[in-house]
Protein backbone atom coordinates (compact mmCIF):
# COMPACT_ATOMS: atom_id res chain seq x y z
CA UNK A 1 0.00 0.00 0.00
CA UNK A 2 1.48 3.47 -0.88
CA UNK A 3 0.09 4.62 2.56
CA UNK A 4 2.40 2.25 3.97
CA UNK A 5 5.56 4.78 2.97
CA UNK A 6 5.85 7.62 5.50
CA UNK A 7 9.40 9.26 4.74
CA UNK A 8 10.14 9.24 1.14
CA UNK A 9 13.08 10.71 -0.72
CA UNK A 10 12.96 11.78 -4.47
CA UNK A 11 16.29 11.88 -6.42
CA UNK A 12 16.06 14.50 -9.47
CA UNK A 13 19.02 14.99 -11.38
CA UNK A 14 17.73 18.15 -12.33
CA UNK A 15 15.05 20.67 -11.30
CA UNK A 16 11.85 19.16 -12.99
CA UNK A 17 12.76 15.43 -13.12
CA UNK A 18 11.18 14.75 -9.86
CA UNK A 19 7.82 15.78 -10.84
CA UNK A 20 8.22 14.49 -14.42
CA UNK A 21 8.85 11.28 -13.36
CA UNK A 22 6.75 10.88 -10.35
CA UNK A 23 4.58 14.27 -9.35
CA UNK A 24 1.11 11.86 -9.45
CA UNK A 25 2.64 9.35 -6.84
CA UNK A 26 4.15 12.76 -4.99
CA UNK A 27 0.74 13.90 -4.67
CA UNK A 28 -0.82 10.87 -3.63
CA UNK A 29 1.87 10.47 -1.25
CA UNK A 30 1.30 13.72 0.33
CA UNK A 31 -2.68 13.34 0.40
CA UNK A 32 -1.88 9.90 2.73
CA UNK A 33 0.20 11.89 5.33
CA UNK A 34 3.73 10.97 4.07
CA UNK A 35 6.72 13.44 4.76
CA UNK A 36 8.46 14.11 1.45
CA UNK A 37 12.30 15.55 0.91
CA UNK A 38 13.27 16.62 -2.52
CA UNK A 39 16.23 16.94 -3.69
CA UNK A 40 17.58 18.65 -6.92
CA UNK A 41 21.50 18.15 -8.12
CA UNK A 42 21.58 20.50 -10.75
CA UNK A 43 19.59 23.81 -11.76
CA UNK A 44 20.84 23.69 -15.38
CA UNK A 45 22.16 27.30 -15.55
CA UNK A 46 24.17 25.97 -18.81
CA UNK A 47 20.96 25.32 -20.39
CA UNK A 48 18.85 28.30 -19.61
CA UNK A 49 17.20 30.47 -22.58
CA UNK A 50 19.01 33.06 -23.52
CA UNK A 51 17.59 36.34 -22.13
CA UNK A 52 16.39 34.58 -18.42
CA UNK A 53 17.95 34.82 -15.55
CA UNK A 54 20.52 31.92 -15.12
CA UNK A 55 19.30 30.82 -11.61
CA UNK A 56 16.05 30.42 -12.70
CA UNK A 57 15.21 27.28 -12.32
CA UNK A 58 16.10 27.72 -8.88
CA UNK A 59 13.29 29.43 -8.49
CA UNK A 60 11.16 27.34 -10.56
CA UNK A 61 11.92 24.50 -8.25
CA UNK A 62 10.89 26.20 -5.54
CA UNK A 63 7.62 27.13 -6.95
CA UNK A 64 6.93 23.73 -8.15
CA UNK A 65 7.49 21.81 -5.23
CA UNK A 66 5.47 24.28 -3.24
CA UNK A 67 2.54 23.26 -5.90
CA UNK A 68 2.92 20.23 -4.83
CA UNK A 69 2.84 20.34 -1.08
CA UNK A 70 6.79 19.29 -0.78
CA UNK A 71 7.77 21.29 2.41
CA UNK A 72 11.63 19.76 2.51
CA UNK A 73 13.39 20.64 -0.64
CA UNK A 74 17.36 20.71 -0.42
CA UNK A 75 19.00 21.88 -4.09
CA UNK A 76 22.66 21.16 -5.07
CA UNK A 77 24.17 23.30 -7.86
CA UNK A 78 26.29 20.73 -9.59
CA UNK A 79 26.84 21.79 -13.62
CA UNK A 80 24.55 19.82 -15.84
CA UNK A 81 26.06 16.79 -18.02
CA UNK A 82 28.87 16.39 -15.56
CA UNK A 83 27.26 15.03 -12.82
CA UNK A 84 29.09 11.98 -13.30
CA UNK A 85 32.83 13.95 -12.54
CA UNK A 86 31.58 14.55 -9.22
CA UNK A 87 30.52 10.90 -8.35
CA UNK A 88 32.10 10.59 -4.79
CA UNK A 89 30.64 14.20 -3.53
CA UNK A 90 26.98 13.34 -4.74
CA UNK A 91 27.65 9.66 -3.11
CA UNK A 92 28.68 11.75 0.27
CA UNK A 93 25.92 14.27 -0.03
CA UNK A 94 23.74 10.80 0.14
CA UNK A 95 25.00 9.47 2.30
CA UNK A 96 24.62 12.58 4.98
CA UNK A 97 21.39 12.50 4.18
CA UNK A 98 21.32 9.06 5.20
CA UNK A 99 22.57 9.52 8.65
CA UNK A 100 20.40 12.19 9.56
CA UNK A 101 17.13 10.40 7.97
CA UNK A 102 15.01 7.07 7.93
CA UNK A 103 13.40 6.72 4.62
CA UNK A 104 11.09 3.95 3.44
CA UNK A 105 10.94 5.08 -0.27
CA UNK A 106 13.19 6.24 -2.44
CA UNK A 107 12.12 7.22 -6.14
CA UNK A 108 15.16 8.04 -8.25
CA UNK A 109 15.74 7.87 -12.18
CA UNK A 110 15.27 4.03 -13.82
CA UNK A 111 18.74 2.27 -14.42
CA UNK A 112 17.95 2.20 -18.13
CA UNK A 113 18.32 5.91 -18.49
CA UNK A 114 20.66 6.72 -20.99
CA UNK A 115 21.16 10.36 -19.72
CA UNK A 116 24.53 11.09 -18.29
CA UNK A 117 23.23 12.97 -15.24
CA UNK A 118 20.37 10.67 -14.75
CA UNK A 119 22.29 7.51 -14.50
CA UNK A 120 24.48 8.69 -12.23
CA UNK A 121 22.30 9.51 -9.96
CA UNK A 122 20.56 6.54 -9.83
CA UNK A 123 23.44 4.34 -9.50
CA UNK A 124 24.53 6.49 -6.40
CA UNK A 125 21.15 6.65 -5.02
CA UNK A 126 21.17 2.64 -5.56
CA UNK A 127 24.56 2.58 -3.69
CA UNK A 128 23.78 5.18 -1.23
CA UNK A 129 20.33 3.44 0.01
CA UNK A 130 20.68 -0.26 -0.77
CA UNK A 131 19.05 -1.06 2.20
CA UNK A 132 16.01 1.02 1.60
CA UNK A 133 12.93 0.20 -0.87
CA UNK A 134 14.10 1.36 -4.09
CA UNK A 135 11.56 2.54 -7.32
CA UNK A 136 13.26 3.95 -10.49
CA UNK A 137 10.73 6.61 -12.09
CA UNK A 138 10.54 6.74 -15.76
CA UNK A 139 10.94 9.87 -18.55
CA UNK A 140 10.72 7.84 -21.85
CA UNK A 141 12.29 10.46 -23.43
CA UNK A 142 15.62 9.07 -22.18
CA UNK A 143 14.53 5.44 -21.65
CA UNK A 144 15.71 3.11 -24.07
CA UNK A 145 13.55 0.07 -22.27
CA UNK A 146 11.74 0.47 -19.27
CA UNK A 147 10.24 -2.53 -16.95
CA UNK A 148 6.59 -1.35 -15.92
CA UNK A 149 6.85 -3.87 -12.71
CA UNK A 150 4.95 -1.31 -10.44
CA UNK A 151 1.98 0.71 -10.83
CA UNK A 152 0.93 3.44 -8.63
CA UNK A 153 -3.14 3.69 -9.08
CA UNK A 154 -3.60 7.81 -8.89
CA UNK A 155 -7.03 9.78 -9.29
CA UNK A 156 -7.67 12.92 -12.03
CA UNK A 157 -6.72 15.53 -9.30
CA UNK A 158 -3.34 13.81 -8.98
CA UNK A 159 -2.52 14.13 -12.23
CA UNK A 160 -3.92 17.04 -12.63
CA UNK A 161 -1.58 18.77 -9.34
CA UNK A 162 1.70 17.62 -11.71
CA UNK A 163 0.65 19.32 -14.54
CA UNK A 164 -0.24 22.45 -12.17
CA UNK A 165 3.43 21.63 -10.59
CA UNK A 166 4.92 21.32 -13.82
CA UNK A 167 3.62 24.70 -14.74
CA UNK A 168 5.98 26.83 -12.35
CA UNK A 169 9.13 25.72 -15.52
CA UNK A 170 8.06 28.40 -17.53
CA UNK A 171 11.26 28.73 -19.08
CA UNK A 172 11.38 25.07 -20.27
CA UNK A 173 7.33 25.76 -21.60
CA UNK A 174 9.15 24.95 -24.79
CA UNK A 175 9.52 21.38 -23.97
CA UNK A 176 6.42 18.58 -25.26
CA UNK A 177 6.95 16.78 -22.62
CA UNK A 178 5.50 19.55 -20.19
CA UNK A 179 2.44 20.08 -22.20
CA UNK A 180 -0.62 18.84 -19.89
CA UNK A 181 -1.47 16.85 -23.03
CA UNK A 182 1.44 14.47 -22.75
CA UNK A 183 1.71 14.32 -18.65
CA UNK A 184 -2.48 13.32 -18.82
CA UNK A 185 -1.88 10.98 -22.12
CA UNK A 186 0.97 8.96 -20.43
CA UNK A 187 -1.23 8.80 -17.10
CA UNK A 188 -3.65 7.59 -19.14
CA UNK A 189 -1.88 4.80 -21.00
CA UNK A 190 0.02 3.26 -17.69
CA UNK A 191 -3.81 3.21 -16.41
CA UNK A 192 -4.93 1.60 -19.41
CA UNK A 193 -2.53 -1.08 -18.22
CA UNK A 194 -3.60 -2.51 -15.26
CA UNK A 195 -7.68 -1.19 -15.44
CA UNK A 196 -6.89 2.16 -13.29
CA UNK A 197 -8.32 5.62 -15.14
CA UNK A 198 -4.56 6.96 -14.31
CA UNK A 199 -1.23 5.44 -12.67
CA UNK A 200 2.49 6.21 -12.68
CA UNK A 201 4.89 3.34 -13.38
CA UNK A 202 8.19 2.38 -11.76
CA UNK A 203 10.97 0.15 -11.93
CA UNK A 204 11.25 -1.97 -9.04
CA UNK A 205 15.18 -1.70 -8.02
CA UNK A 206 14.66 -2.87 -4.40
CA UNK A 207 11.68 -3.90 -2.68
CA UNK A 208 11.85 -4.51 0.86
CA UNK A 209 8.96 -5.68 2.65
Amino acid sequence: MISNFKNVLILAPHTDDGELGAGGTISKLIQKGSKITYVAFSTAEESVPNGLPKDILKTEVREATKRLGIQNLIIYNYQVRKLNYKRQEILENLIELKKSNTFDLVLLPSLKDIHQDHITIAQEGVRAFKNTTILGYELIWNNLSFDTQCFVKLEKENISQKSYALGAYESQGFRDYLSEEFIFSLAKARGVQIGSKYAESFEVIRLII
